[in-house]
């Protein structure tokens, strides 16, 4: 049998390049999504790290709509939905869709811990630039300030005593690297 070893891919998200960290390029493949210019200010430094980063390789891609999907059905099972931005969802699915890529090896780039939280749910590996990762896998609910009733959906205001709800923590479990 032929063993080959897989491309290491990284998948950048916004933290990523706004941390101006060194990023090691040595064999290894960068891909963000193609939005993320949405989220970055041209002309200004964090601009320039981006467009040092496009000198050097970085890709620019779309995710496909059903791991974009598949995204929003596991982030609304463990409550992240709320907190992941279109960019985070994009960057998540691209993961998983080069996770399908039998040569490529996908490490999601990222200080967000709702993105982590997602990817370690669904198993892909991930690596942070600034902040130390999640050492547990949040499940998120939400729940009536008033009357303490829980939600599984983000729901703003109480239908039951029309206080406001927050969002809690409903189950945690340790995670391994």
């Amino acid at each position: 049998m032929d063993f080959e070893k897989k491309v290491k891919t990284y998948i950048l998200d916004t933290s990523a390049i706004l941390s101006g960290k060194p990023i090691n390029l040595d064999n290894c493949q960068m891909i963000t999504t193609s939005n993320i210019t949405n989220e970055l200010k041209p002309g200004g430094r964090d601009y320039q790290s981006f467009k040092f980063l496009l000198e050097k390789g970085l890709l620019l891609k779309n995710p496909s709509k059903v791991s974009i999907n598949k995204i929003f059905e596991i982030s609304r099972k463990t409550g992240d939905k709320e907190r992941l931005s279109s960019i985070d969802i994009e960057i998540l699915a691209l993961a998983l869709d080069i996770n399908n890529e039998s040569k490529k090896e996908p490490i999601i780039l990222t200080d967000d811990y709702s993105i982590q939280n997602v990817a370690n749910t669904l198993k892909l590996r991930f690596e942070t630039i600034s902040q130390s990762g999640i050492t547990k896998k949040f499940k998120w609910t939400y729940r009536c300030r008033g009357c303490g009733k829980k939600f599984k959906d983000n729901i703003k205001i109480c239908p039951i005593c029309g206080a406001e709800t927050k969002t809690v923590i409903s189950s945690k479990k340790s995670i391994y690297k």
